[in-house]
C-alpha cells in the first residue's frame, strides 16, 4: 500500500520539486493462531478474536491476558473491546501492535522534527555521506508555493544550493586524489575512489538546505503513532509533518480501523487539515 503519489515537478535537469510525501507499508504483524489455541487449551478457555487484523488482535489478547478475560468476553467484539482501552486509557496495550513503514517525498526539515519521536520508533534515514545527491529533490513548502514571487525566490536558492553542492562534491573528488590532501582530510593512504566520494560527498553536503528531499524507514507501535499523529496532526504542528500525519493516517485506518478510526480530519482555514480524537494521550 502506498498513500499517495508524490508530486515532483522537474526545474530542469538535476532539481525536482515535491509537494506531498508517500507512506509505503512495509511490514505488518501476523499471528501464530496455532500458538494461540494453545495457550487458550492450556489454561482451560476457548476464545476467538472477531478481527482479522494481527495487530488488532494482538492487542486485544495482551488485554485480554492482563484479566484473563477470555473465558466471558463483553459483546461488542474487537471494536468494542480497543474502544474501552482508549476510553480508560489502557495505552500500554496498543504498544503490541507494529507497523513498518517507508516515508518519502519528505524534507530533511521534517525529519529533524520526526526523530524526535523516541518512545516506540525505530529509524533508518537515507545517507548523504553515500548517496549522490547531484540529482536531488526538494520538498516546497504550500506557502511559497502558493505565490510566484516567493516560489522563485525559494527556487533560485535551492538552485543556487544545488549548483554550490556538485561543484563541491567534484572539486573534493579531485583534490582528495592528491595524497598530502588526502592525510589533511584523515584519510588512509592511497585511499580508493569509494572512499574519495565518501569524504567528498559528506563534505558537500553541508552546502544543501533543509528543503533536501530525503527517505526515512521508520517501525512504529501503535501507541507511539497515535501519540504521532497527536502532536503532529495538530493545527499548531509545522504543515508539511501534519500533511504527513494525514497521510500516515489514511494508511493506518485502512490497515487497523479498530485501533485508528476514532480519528477525524477537521477541515482547517487554509484547505489542510488537523486530527481529533476523543481519546487523547491513551
Amino acid at each position: 500500500m502506498v498513500v499517495p503519489t508524490p508530486t515532483a515537478v522537474p526545474v530542469d535537469n538535476d532539481v525536482r520539486v515535491i509537494t506531498e510525501p508517500s507512506v509505503y507499508v512495509l511490514g505488518r504483524q501476523t499471528v501464530d493462531q496455532a500458538e494461540l489455541d494453545r495457550f487458550l487449551v492450556d489454561h482451560g478457555v476457548s476464545w476467538e478474536s472477531d478481527s482479522e487484523i494481527a495487530g488488532e488482535v494482538l492487542t486485544e489478547t495482551a488485554g485480554r491476558v492482563c484479566y484473563m478475560s477470555f473465558a466471558k468476553p463483553r459483546p461488542g467484539g474487537n471494536s468494542a473491546y480497543l474502544t474501552h482501552i482508549k476510553e480508560v486509557g489502557h495505552g500500554s496495550v496498543l504498544e503490541h501492535a507494529v507497523w513498518n513503514l517507508l516515508l518519502t517525498g519528505v524534507s530533511r526539515s521534517l525529519t529533524h522534527e520526526l526523530v524526535r519521536h523516541r518512545a516506540g520508533f525505530g529509524f533508518s534515514q537515507l545517507s548523504q555521506r553515500y548517496v549522490d545527491e547531484s540529482v536531488a529533490e526538494y520538498v516546497e513548502p504550500d506557502i511559497i508555493a502558493r505565490d510566484p514571487e516567493l516560489h522563485a525566490i525559494w527556487l533560485e536558492s535551492v538552485q543556487q544550493s544545488h549548483a554550490a553542492y556538485m561543484k563541491l562534491a567534484d572539486a573534493l573528488n579531485a583534490k582528495l586524489g592528491d595524497p598530502a590532501a588526502a592525510a589533511a582530510a584523515m584519510l588512509p593512504p592511497n585511499p580508493d575512489r569509494t572512499t574519495r566520494r565518501k569524504a567528498a560527498r559528506q563534505a558537500a553536503r553541508s552546502v544543501l538546505p533543509n528543503a533536501t528531499e530525503t527517505k526515512i524507514f521508520i517501525t512504529a507501535n501503535a501507541r507511539a503513532l497515535r501519540h504521532f499523529l497527536e502532536m503532529r496532526g495538530s493545527s499548531h504542528a509545522e504543515p508539511e509533518i501534519r500533511k504527513l500525519s494525514c497521510a500516515i493516517l489514511d494508511v493506518l485506518q485502512k490497515d487497523a480501523p479498530n485501533l485508528f478510526g476514532d480519528y477525524q480530519k477537521v477541515p482547517l482555514p487554509d484547505g489542510t487539515f488537523e486530527l481529533a480524537t476523543q481519546f487523547k494521550k491513551v
